[in-house]
C-alpha cells in the first residue's frame, strides 16, 4: 500500500504537532500544510517537503493529491472546513471539538457516510495509561455499581493565554471570542468530558451554574461553573470547572464512588492514579504517563497524538476501528451545547 497523503490545516501549536505526528509515521507523507498567516511567520522550516496554501479553498482548487487532512484551525471554523474536506473525497482528522453544535457535527456526519470516509476525532487523552487502566476496570464490572462520579477541572487561563488588547480588554486572537472559541467546556475541558462519557454513557437531568469571576473583559464567556447530573446508566454525577485558577493550573481529577470501592485519578492533567481501594482487588502497576504538551506555561492535554496517527493508519488499512468516532465526538458537543443552554 502506497504511503497516505497527508495535509494539515492551521499551523499552530497543535497544527505543528499534528505535522509531526504525520513525518513520524512511516506510513504516511505530510504533502501540504494551510494556514492564513505569512508562510514567513510559521515556522514551518521543519517541513520543508510539504507545499504550502493560504487557504484551504487554494488547496482544493491546486489539484493536489490528498488522502486525508488534519484540521487544526479555529474551533469555531471545524465545522465548515470539515465539510469542505469530505466534499472533496478526503478522510477528516479534526481536533477536539468536532464543531461547535450537535446540528455541525451531525450534518458532518451525514456527509461523511455521503462519501464513504472517515472522521475520526482527536481525545488522546484516552490512551494515557490511568485512562486506559480505568476504562477496562469500569468494563470489567470490578467496582460494581457507580454511585457517584466527581469531575473538578481547574486550571489558569489569564492574560497571557488569552492576550487582550491594552486600550479595549478585547480579545486579540481567537482564543476568548464566542464564534471561533465558544466556550471555556469546548476549548479547555472537553478532553475531560469526553473521558466522562466515554466511561459512563450519556447524561441527563443536567442542572448548571455559570460565572465569570476574572475574565469579563478577555473572553465574551463564562470561566466557572458547576454542573450536576444524573448518568442514563445509573449514577449520580457532578462537574466542576474553572480558569479562574491564580497563576497556574491546580488540577483535573475524576472521584469515583462505587459498590466495591473507591478511585481517584488526579494530577494536574487527570494522568496520575491518587486512590484506589476496591474490594479483592490489587492494582497493576503503571506505565508513566507522557507529559503533556507543553505551549508555554499552559501545557493541557497529553501528548498522546502518535497513538491517533497509528490507529488513523490502522482503520484505513482495514485493520482496526477508529478510537474516537464521530459519533462520539458528537455526544461531547451535545453534552457541552447541553449544559450551556441551562446554565444560569
Amino acid at each position: 500500500m502506497s504511503k497516505i497523503k497527508f495535509a494539515v490545516v492551521g499551523c499552530g501549536h497543535i497544527g505543528k504537532r499534528h505535522a509531526s505526528m504525520i513525518l513520524g509515521n512511516d506510513d504516511f507523507e505530510l504533502v501540504a500544510l494551510c494556514d492564513t498567516k505569512p508562510k514567513e511567520e510559521l515556522g514551518l522550516e521543519n517541513f520543508t517537503g510539504a507545499r504550502i496554501f493560504n487557504s484551504l479553498d487554494a488547496m482544493v482548487q491546486s489539484g493536489i493529491m490528498i488522502d486525508a487532512v488534519a484540521i487544526a484551525s479555529p474551533n469555531g471554523f471545524h465545522q465548515e472546513q470539515a465539510l469542505q474536506v469530505l466534499e472533496n473525497n478526503w478522510h477528516v482528522v479534526v481536533e477536539k471539538p468536532m464543531a461547535l453544535t450537535k446540528v455541525g457535527c451531525e450534518q458532518i456526519i451525514f456527509k461523511a457516510l455521503q462519501k464513504h470516509k472517515q472522521v475520526f476525532c482527536v481525545m488522546q487523552n484516552r490512551y494515557s495509561p490511568p485512562s486506559v487502566w480505568l476504562k477496562e476496570i469500569l468494563e470489567q464490572g470490578i467496582l460494581g455499581k457507580i454511585f457517584m462520579v466527581q469531575i473538578n477541572c481547574y486550571w489558569n487561563r489569564d492574560d497571557r493565554y488569552y492576550k487582550p488588547d491594552s486600550k479595549t480588554g478585547k480579545p486579540t486572537s481567537w482564543h476568548g471570542t464566542k464564534d471561533l472559541d465558544g466556550g471555556t467546556l469546548f476549548t479547555q475541558f472537553s478532553h475531560f468530558i469526553d473521558l466522562m462519557y466515554w466511561y459512563f454513557g450519556d447524561v441527563t437531568n443536567i442542572t448548571a451554574k455559570l460565572n465569570d469571576f476574572v475574565h469579563q473583559k478577555s473572553t465574551d464567556f463564562e470561566d466557572s461553573g458547576f454542573v450536576s447530573f444524573d448518568f442514563v446508566e445509573g449514577g449520580m454525577g457532578s462537574l466542576n470547572y474553572s480558569t479562574a485558577i491564580w497563576d497556574k493550573n491546580l488540577e483535573s481529577s475524576i472521584t469515583i464512588v462505587a459498590e466495591n470501592g473507591s478511585v481517584k485519578v488526579g494530577g494536574q492533567y487527570m494522568n496520575e492514579v491518587e486512590y484506589c481501594h476496591i474490594k479483592d482487588y490489587v492494582m497493576p502497576v503503571l506505565a508513566e504517563s507522557n507529559p503533556p504538551n507543553d505551549y508555554g506555561p499552559y501545557k493541557g492535554s497529553a501528548a498522546n497524538h502518535h497513538y491517533i496517527y497509528e490507529n488513523i493508519s490502522n482503520v484505513i488499512k482495514g485493520k482496526e476501528s477508529i478510537t474516537t468516532n464521530a459519533l462520539e465526538g458528537m455526544k461531547v458537543v451535545d453534552i457541552i451545547e447541553r449544559i450551556y443552554s441551562l446554565g444560569k
